[in-house]
């Protein structure tokens, strides 16, 4: 058993002497174009978490519950986004992060589903790790992104599109309206604006003055092959990082950093 909101107290307190790791997964309740759900992000978020807990050997990573909301005032312009600010966010991961280490966790992974939470988070990280000293680090795709990028040929693919909409059509296709999905690649002034360029710049800006469906890829260009070669990667990628971080001490993770 590994998702901890299932367990009795007697079971956590078992399972915590066992394994001192923890996943907390963090998404978002956002549009998503006009062919995928609101809770894409937080659905994905969830899902990872599990599969990588599923996936790794024993003693399991504990996964705490879902947080769904995010920042998303970005997406605002689109009803059914429910955004909360980043003032709220941190302050509810600190919280956690400092619940977990009082409960003998001493590594907290926090999956994010959604790159407008990952300011937030890595502050929230940064201020658990100086406050418990626990290892604490955010992954939103930075262990696959890599990999997702030789697997998506859209440029700029960032929402909603060629990665997202493939990963959703692997998963839960019932929910993908494909004939509703519309291609939006924005092509911006400075090379240094693109989204998935290697040397671009972190820029926000409401998502509606760019894309007035939402989308920001090629949801057109999806499948659900791609998508099962997506999932698979992120997974096996996410899994090798718990399996490193479970087999060392914390002295031995600092010590090995660099």
């Amino acid at each position: 058993m590994h998702l901890i909101g299932e367990l009795t107290w007697p079971e956590a307190e078992k399972r915590l002497s066992e394994v001192d790791l923890a996943l907390l997964p963090v998404g978002a309740i956002e549009q998503h174009g006009p062919h995928l759900p609101l809770d894409t992000d937080a659905h994905d978020a969830e899902l990872l978490a599990c599969l990588v807990a599923e996936r790794s050997s024993d003693p399991k990573p504990l996964v705490l519950p879902l947080i769904p909301y995010g920042v998303s005032y970005h997406h605002e312009d689109f009803p059914g986004t429910v955004s909360v600010g980043n003032e709220a966010l941190s302050k509810m991961v600190y919280d956690i992060g400092i619940a977990c280490a009082k409960n003998g966790i001493k590594k907290l992974i926090i999956v994010n589903g959604h790159g407008g939470n990952t300011p937030t988070l890595q502050f929230a990280a940064q201020m658990i790790t100086r406050d418990a000293q626990i290892f604490t680090c955010v992954d939103t795709g930075e262990t696959s992104n890599v990999d997702l990028a030789a697997l998506c040929g859209t440029p700029n693919d960032v929402h909603a599109g060629e990665i997202e909409t493939s990963t959703s059509l692997a998963d839960r296709p019932h929910l993908v309206h494909m004939e509703k999905a519309e291609r939006f690649v924005p092509e911006f002034s400075s090379r240094y604006l693109n989204f998935t360029a290697k040397r671009s710049v972190e820029w926000y800006a409401r998502t509606a003055r760019i894309s007035p469906s939402g989308v920001l890829g090629d949801p057109t260009q999806a499948t659900r092959e791609k998508g099962e070669q997506m999932w698979e990667v992120m997974i096996q990628n996410l899994v090798e990082l718990v399996e490193e971080l479970k087999g060392m001490t914390l002295d031995e993770i600092y010590e090995r950093r660099y």
